[in-house]
């Protein structure tokens, strides 16, 4: 009996993941409104009936799309603000990872373009908060700690930060040359960051 629940919940978990997977795809190419439960369903190779038995509707598979995608940048960018280098370096290296993010298509279509209309501006809002404004947040307060920047206000410069996150991701998705304006935008935030940059005192004797 255990080995066939086990096989039923695999067999549950792979349809949801095919089912969401297929999502991505479809609402990636071709929108929200574009795209019918049907051929969501076909992609996946599932009946509609297995659907509907794990999303309500097609709003819910959107959300699951939309967490999916999220989720990916967050693990991305985890993994950058966790990994053995200095926190400056992490910091920059954290900045490059999320404009890379914001050049995926599935990204620009599902989590900038498509959410803030299907979801609700505020909800998308809080969901964004809630991915990565934790990263952005003890991104700063690691500086801070190991003496990097000054002792601004952690969470004041957090929102500042992340409001120019978001802005930033939405300039590079509604341009016609994202890699351009990504590359414009990477200059600006990284010549923001320094101006924050504590100069050590020797450099404050060469400057005189």
């Amino acid at each position: 009996m255990a080995t066939l629940r086990s096989r039923r919940l695999d067999y549950s978990e792979s349809t949801r993941s095919a089912l969401v997977e297929s999502a991505v795809e479809l609402f990636t190419k071709r929108g929200y409104a574009g795209t019918s439960l049907d051929e969501i369903a076909k992609r996946a190779r599932v009946t509609k009936g297995a659907l509907y038995h794990h999303f309500s509707g097609k709003q819910a598979l959107f959300e699951a799309a939309f967490d999916t995608v999220e989720s990916q940048v967050f693990d991305r960018l985890e993994k950058i603000m966790n990994g053995p280098d200095s926190p400056w370096e992490r910091a920059l290296a954290g900045l490059r990872g999320f404009l890379q993010s914001c050049l995926d298509p599935a990204y620009q279509r599902i989590a900038i373009h498509e959410a803030p209309v299907v979801m609700g501006w505020e909800r998308w809002r809080e969901a964004e908060e809630r991915c990565s404004f934790g990263l952005v947040r003890t991104g700063i307060q690691s500086l801070i700690e190991v003496g990097e920047v000054d002792d601004v206000p952690v969470d004041v410069t957090a929102r500042l930060l992340f409001g120019a996150l978001s802005s930033a991701a939405i300039e590079i998705a509604s341009s016609p040359e994202p890699k351009k304006v990504s590359a414009q935008v990477e200059e600006v935030l990284v010549r923001l960051l320094v101006g924050f940059r504590r100069v050590p005192p020797a450099e404050h004797g060469k400057a005189s």
